[in-house]
């Protein structure tokens, strides 16, 4: 008697596969990647193959979320140290040996140019959750101060380059892991509201700050200009401010409901700067309307509050301050990029996810999809 075997179909060699992903996260991703791709038809049908390689990034991005989520947390952990140090080496070596462009050194050839600070939005959160994994259960204030060190090292090499985004980027996923290993209330309020009086100095006496004879100790000039610019945009409505300025007004001629897809005049006769990147939230905000932008915060919101139930339920405390970490800085991108473009934060190279134009952005972002992915499915399939 002859065994037949049936020839198992596609859906049953993919099952493994996609077995475990979280759906909701998967929905409200591919619904922010719809929109990123209708939003950059519109902004930039006229800038070559943009629009082409806003979605071959996404496709790229995808494959490695896909890619990443196979890979067990446990494989995740054991990355932490060898990624953490080799971003931190590239870092010294950028400062080093760096390629300078536009008085920025952010960039080292290595046979092929690479930006090194992106390693370390996601090689932070790593190494940081591997440290305090490390020491579950033995907690002193010593290891909140090493994990400062830590954390502080490659914030202070980015901003030197500098580049104050990313500096941005890298120290607040190293801050979220340290909040969520339990560091105490009574050291977060005292810096809070010393950040708050610091603040409302400068907004009180700004004038006098922002004279031209004022020195910043710790800051270049043009980032006091961009502090400056921030506090009064039409002090320089042509120059400084316009960013500001062309964004505001975007934004608020979009109205409740928008002008309409392809047809936001400040976005099309070319009065948004960076329209593609940086800026694309006025557009999106002129054309789609305060009903777009709620849509939109909406995705960013079910998206942030997904990854955190899924570091809610994850197992482990490395998972859990790396699912933690990761969907709250999904919050950052959101908030940095909308808050400057509105003009309630200084701008700084932050793209809003899925949707500004940026490969090496779009990567990182998958990559830490994939993580999240990879954390969720690790749950899923230890129920089993």
């Amino acid at each position: 008697m002859i065994a037949v075997f049936e020839r198992p179909t596609l859906w049953m060699r993919l099952r493994p596969v996609l077995s475990g992903f979280d759906g909701l996260m998967l929905l409200v991703v591919l619904a922010l990647a719809t929109l990123g791709m209708v939003t950059m038809y519109s902004v930039g049908y006229d800038h070559g193959t943009r629009f082409v390689d806003h979605g071959r990034n996404m496709v790229l991005a995808a494959l490695l979320m896909f890619a990443v989520a196979q890979v067990p947390p446990q494989r995740l952990m054991a990355l932490a140290v060898p990624l953490y140090s080799v971003g931190v080496a590239l870092l010294l070596a950028t400062a080093l040996f760096g390629i300078t462009k536009k008085g920025a050194t952010r960039w080292l050839n290595v046979g092929v140019v690479i930006q090194p600070s992106e390693i370390l939005k996601l090689a932070m959160p790593l190494m940081l959750a591997w440290w305090f994994q490390r020491r579950e259960g033995q907690l002193r204030l010593l290891d909140f101060a090493i994990a400062a060190l830590l954390l502080l090292l490659p914030v202070g090499l980015v901003a030197k380059q500098p580049d104050l985004g990313t500096a941005i980027l890298v120290l607040s996923g190293g801050l979220y892991v340290i909040f969520f290993a339990g560091l105490s209330w009574r050291l977060i309020l005292p810096v809070m509201l010393l950040g708050a009086v610091a603040v409302t100095a400068i907004v009180i006496s700004g004038d006098a700050l922002c004279q031209p004879e004022v020195q910043w100790h710790g800051l270049r000039d043009y980032q006091k200009q961009r502090v400056c610019t921030l506090l009064d945009p039409t002090t320089d409505p042509l120059g400084k401010g316009f960013h500001i300025i062309q964004g505001m007004i975007a934004i608020g001629s979009g109205g409740i409901t928008g002008k309409g897809f392809m047809s936001g005049t400040q976005t099309h006769l070319e009065f948004i700067p960076e329209r593609t990147t940086d800026f694309i939230f006025a557009a999106f905000a002129e054309e789609f309307g305060l009903a777009g932008v709620t849509g939109l915060v909406l995705g960013f919101t079910v998206l942030i509050l997904r990854g955190l139930w899924i570091a809610a339920q994850a197992p482990t405390v490395f998972s859990r301050l790396l699912a933690g970490a990761l969907s709250l800085s999904f919050f950052t991108y959101a908030f940095v990029n909308m808050g400057m473009v509105s003009g309630i934060l200084p701008v700084v190279g932050v793209p809003l996810p899925f949707i500004s134009y940026g490969g090496t952005a779009m990567v990182t972002l998958g990559v830490a999809l994939g993580m999240l992915m990879s954390i969720a499915r690790s749950r899923g399939l230890m129920q089993r």
